[in-house]
């Protein structure tokens, strides 16, 4: 399921009650996903690594009372209220800690400790043939969830990247060859590979690496075949032709016709959106002289940004003559 369904399936799914179980590779935004589901619902999210735990941590320590013994629940377990309890990396924990919590799937208790009705459980992890180090979990634990099988989406990327203010050049190299935002292969157990986790770090750190470690430092990143493609589009991003003066002249200022410079230059063209006063119709005039196809990448992402711009006499001239031609822009 794309990142989208599995989102909008657990908004469905968790208001009945049913604990949910999200499958998926390393680093494909399981943790993102179930963060989404919680903004949607607007609960909170409390997150725990499996991975990290004892089957002590979850169930307390012991305190004296008299001449017996009670149970102190840890505070990182809800209370009270409502929320949403996602048990991260289960599968990678160990089978007593999983037992741990197969208690507190099954029965919402753990000793004397009991969730509270307001709160609901989602559980992740990596499938055992990524070669992630996961354990077989225990069946009755299997059985208690509602199984989804998270898969990696351009498209839902590409939203969500815009929204997350991913670095422009990242976006646009992706849209150039989408194929590299997940390449895995797990019996070749590489130390880096493009994921949309990965990606995210090559925004991150691109412009605080100095220029000559670029290369050494995307590779860490992404790996190195993926740098190496990485790195050309970036060179090629910063001598596009000068935004500024395409937006200052929109329909005279000339349009670029390789792909490879469309796709980098819808990127930097989208950025300019994100600006307190940006000039949204100087934008529209040049993005609707590009190439059908660039021009629909570049009214998405910036209607993302800003949406108030669907009301511009350009925009809406585009998209009557765009249908004619079969293109939909969802506004």
């Amino acid at each position: 399921m794309r990142p989208s369904e599995v989102s909008k399936s657990l908004v469905a799914l968790l208001p009945a009650n049913r604990p949910v179980y999200v499958w998926g590779p390393p680093g494909c935004g399981k943790s993102s996903v179930v963060k989404q589901a919680a903004d949607a619902l607007k609960l909170p999210l409390i997150d725990l690594r499996a991975t990290l735990l004892d089957p002590v941590d979850l169930r307390g320590l012991p305190k004296l009372s008299g001449e017996t013994a009670a149970w102190c629940p840890p505070a990182f377990l809800p209370q009270a209220g409502s929320g949403i309890l996602f048990l991260d990396e289960l599968a990678q924990a160990v089978p007593m800690v999983q037992a741990a919590c197969l208690q507190l799937v099954l029965d919402r208790k753990l000793g004397e400790y009991q969730l509270p009705d307001g709160w609901h459980v989602i559980a992740a992890s990596n499938r055992s043939e990524d070669r992630a180090g996961t354990h077989r979990l225990i069946s009755p634990l299997l059985n208690r969830f509602v199984h989804l099988d998270l898969e990696v989406s351009t498209d839902d990327w590409q939203q969500w990247a815009v929204a997350a203010n991913v670095a422009a050049e990242v976006r646009a190299f992706l849209r150039f060859r989408p194929n590299l935002l997940f390449q895995f292969d797990p019996a070749a157990n590489p130390r880096a590979f493009p994921t949309p986790r990965s990606w995210q770090f090559v925004s991150d750190v691109l412009n605080r690496s100095p220029a000559e470690s670029v290369s050494a430092v995307v590779a860490g990143c992404v790996g190195d075949g993926a740098a190496a493609e990485f790195v050309g589009f970036w060179r090629l991003y910063r001598e596009l032709p000068d935004v500024e003066v395409a937006l200052a002249q929109p329909e005279t200022t000339p349009v670029p016709r390789e792909p490879a410079v469309l796709y980098a230059l819808v990127g930097a063209l989208v950025e300019v959106c994100r600006r307190d006063h940006a000039p949204l119709a100087s934008f529209v005039k040049y993005a609707t002289r590009l190439p059908d196809e660039f021009a629909l990448l570049a009214l998405r992402d910036a209607l993302a940004i800003q949406p108030k711009m669907v009301s511009l006499p350009g925009v809406q001239q585009w998209i009557a003559s765009a249908r004619g031609k079969g293109l939909f822009l969802a506004a």
